[in-house]
């Protein structure tokens, strides 16, 4: 039978520079799921990676499968396994269960309750079955996480205003500018974190905006949206000197600008102050780059105190969360815990049919051959009947002492099926 396991590093532990060594970038997906699928013993899995956690989801048969995560963590990313050990949080059981709700729902974020997590582990989920990396636990427990997560929204205020890490970017702007209205902002990437920042930009006033991408394809269309201007990452270190405040978060496996651009940059802006905010995992500016005077340079990391901000009332929301999260949990653990049921129900409707299509074919020679057909049915209903009866009977019969025997073996079992949800 298959067990729940969840492995992570996340902010809470990792600070970004391990994170960014065990990111998984979208296109190595698809070879990172089928290694892991190779793995003896593990299931079915979904691999969840974003620039706060890189985490996988496994169904599994092992024994030490924690073990097995962090080597496939570690040898997958070419990381000492040892030195991975002290940023890894792991979850099995009744533990992963409740973790992956938590991630869902934001309670797990760097900003409590931000909604943007949802639809990333739902985009995760379904590059996993696209894949064909789901079994039927795994199917099960997504659905069930995505059902929790929606009435955690609908039935508390963890989100009722929401604050994400593209909000906490732009009120770090705000502290180092007094006023953001006559700042160029250049915006680099095509996602969702630049989309919520050139929005909260808008808000702010800010009118000069550039976006940047890798085509002017994928740039182009959200610089139309902000009424903005449009450029290629091969232009930037021509068009860098003009920003104040920049904020990136891109999948560039290196960073796209190092310390030395930013030095002849600052040469060209006479030394005026520029504000960097690295949101990507890998990191997308070299962190050299805070050496330099006239320079803020900001990591995602550094956004927790931004993010800390009403952080009171969010944290009555939380505990109400977790509440609707552990009950709703047993209706999960009642189905995992029935698995072994249904599979042994599946096998006997099994060993039902082959014996009766056995039984049939006998009766059915019989009739061919001239055999009286009242006779030849009260044979096959007599004969099928025992046959189903027969280990039943037995059961019964047996002494009082290995019936005990039996029950014992019986609630062993039972254990240790439950322990899945322990």
């Amino acid at each position: 039978m298959s067990n729940i396991a969840v492995l992570s590093v996340n902010h809470q532990l990792a600070p970004v520079e391990i994170r960014e060594k065990v990111a998984f970038a979208q296109n190595e997906l698809p070879s990172a799921i089928s290694s892991l699928l190779a793995v003896q013993d593990i299931k079915a899995c979904v691999i969840f990676s974003t620039c706060n956690r890189s985490e996988i989801y496994v169904s599994h048969s092992s024994k030490n499968i924690r073990d097995v995560l962090i080597q496939y963590m570690a040898t997958t990313h070419a990381i000492d396994q040892l030195s991975l050990e002290q940023y890894i949080s792991f979850y099995e059981s009744n533990e992963a269960i409740e973790h992956t709700c938590k991630v869902a729902c934001g309670l797990e974020s760097l900003v409590l309750g931000e909604p943007q997590i949802f639809g990333q582990l739902k985009e995760a989920y379904h590059f996993s079955k696209t894949q064909g990396a789901l079994d039927k636990i795994l199917e099960k427990l997504f659905q069930h996480v995505f059902k929790t997560a929606k009435k955690v929204r609908t039935d508390t205020d963890i989100g009722s205003s929401p604050i994400s890490v593209a909000y906490c970017a732009v009120k770090l702007s705000e502290k180092i500018f007094t006023t953001l209205e006559n700042q160029t902002v250049l915006l680099i990437g095509a996602g969702e974190m630049i989309e919520l920042s050139a929005q909260h930009l808008s808000k702010k006033g800010v009118k000069d905006m550039i976006f940047a991408n890798r085509t002017l394809e994928n740039a182009q269309p959200i610089a139309l949206k902000h009424n903005a201007e449009a450029i290629t990452l091969k232009s930037l270190s021509e068009n860098l000197h003009r920003a104040d405040i920049v904020i990136t978060s891109t999948a560039a496996p290196i960073p796209i600008i190092g310390k030395g651009l930013i030095e002849t940059v600052l040469h060209q802006r006479k030394h005026q102050p520029m504000l960097l905010i690295d949101l990507a995992i890998p990191r997308d500016i070299e962190p050299e780059a805070n050496q330099l005077e006239d320079v803020f340079l900001y990591t995602v990391d550094d956004l927790q105190q931004i993010a800390n901000s009403n952080l009171e009332d969010r944290l009555k929301e939380k505990v109400i969360a977790e509440k609707i999260i552990q009950i709703r949990s047993v209706d999960f653990l009642e189905w995992i815990n029935n698995i072994p049921n249904e599979e042994v129900i599946k096998n006997f409707r099994s060993q039902a049919n082959l014996l009766k299509d056995e039984l049939l074919q006998i009766a059915l020679r019989k009739l061919k051959s001239g055999s009286n057909p009242d006779l030849v049915v009260e044979e096959l209903a007599d004969k099928l009947t025992n046959k189903l009866l027969h280990q039943s009977l037995e059961n019964i019969k047996k002494p009082a002492k290995s019936k005990e025997t039996s029950e014992n073996i019986v609630g062993k079992d039972t254990k240790k099926h439950t322990k899945i949800g322990n």
